[in-house]
Protein backbone atom coordinates (compact mmCIF):
# COMPACT_ATOMS: atom_id res chain seq x y z
CA UNK A 1 0.00 0.00 0.00
CA UNK A 2 1.39 3.50 -0.73
CA UNK A 3 0.42 5.75 1.40
CA UNK A 4 1.06 10.11 1.84
CA UNK A 5 2.67 11.57 4.83
CA UNK A 6 4.63 14.79 6.20
CA UNK A 7 7.96 14.30 8.22
CA UNK A 8 9.69 17.39 9.38
CA UNK A 9 12.28 18.41 7.68
CA UNK A 10 14.54 17.68 10.60
CA UNK A 11 13.92 13.89 10.56
CA UNK A 12 14.19 13.61 6.69
CA UNK A 13 17.93 14.78 6.90
CA UNK A 14 18.52 12.51 10.11
CA UNK A 15 16.97 9.60 8.09
CA UNK A 16 19.07 10.35 5.15
CA UNK A 17 21.93 10.01 7.07
CA UNK A 18 20.88 6.63 8.55
CA UNK A 19 19.94 5.51 5.05
CA UNK A 20 23.12 6.21 3.51
CA UNK A 21 25.15 5.10 6.71
CA UNK A 22 23.36 1.71 6.31
CA UNK A 23 22.86 1.33 2.54
CA UNK A 24 18.76 1.20 3.06
CA UNK A 25 16.12 3.30 0.48
CA UNK A 26 14.64 5.90 2.61
CA UNK A 27 10.54 3.13 2.06
CA UNK A 28 12.55 0.70 3.44
CA UNK A 29 14.20 2.46 6.20
CA UNK A 30 10.43 3.41 7.12
CA UNK A 31 9.07 0.29 6.93
CA UNK A 32 11.45 -1.08 9.68
CA UNK A 33 10.98 2.00 11.84
CA UNK A 34 7.08 0.96 11.25
CA UNK A 35 7.60 -2.72 12.15
CA UNK A 36 9.81 -1.85 15.17
CA UNK A 37 6.96 0.41 16.40
CA UNK A 38 4.23 -2.22 16.19
CA UNK A 39 6.14 -4.72 17.37
CA UNK A 40 6.61 -2.63 20.86
CA UNK A 41 2.56 -1.44 20.52
CA UNK A 42 1.83 -4.84 20.20
CA UNK A 43 -1.39 -5.33 21.95
CA UNK A 44 -1.07 -9.04 24.21
CA UNK A 45 -3.66 -11.41 22.78
CA UNK A 46 -4.24 -12.48 26.43
CA UNK A 47 -5.57 -8.92 27.51
CA UNK A 48 -8.72 -10.53 29.25
CA UNK A 49 -10.84 -9.53 31.84
CA UNK A 50 -12.38 -11.14 34.84
CA UNK A 51 -10.90 -14.13 36.30
CA UNK A 52 -8.70 -14.37 33.36
CA UNK A 53 -6.84 -10.87 33.64
CA UNK A 54 -4.05 -12.00 35.85
CA UNK A 55 -2.91 -15.03 34.03
CA UNK A 56 -0.68 -14.68 31.02
CA UNK A 57 -1.76 -17.33 28.90
CA UNK A 58 -4.04 -17.79 25.95
CA UNK A 59 -7.17 -19.05 26.57
CA UNK A 60 -7.31 -21.03 23.91
CA UNK A 61 -3.73 -22.96 24.60
CA UNK A 62 -5.14 -23.15 28.23
CA UNK A 63 -8.47 -24.93 27.28
CA UNK A 64 -6.27 -26.92 24.74
CA UNK A 65 -3.91 -27.94 27.91
CA UNK A 66 -6.52 -29.05 30.20
CA UNK A 67 -8.29 -31.23 27.86
CA UNK A 68 -5.14 -32.78 26.90
CA UNK A 69 -4.82 -33.92 30.80
CA UNK A 70 -8.33 -36.19 30.32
Amino acid sequence: MRTLIDIPDKQIAALAIICEAEKLSQAEAIRQAIAAYLELKKVSPTVAFGVWKERSVDGLSYQEQARAEW
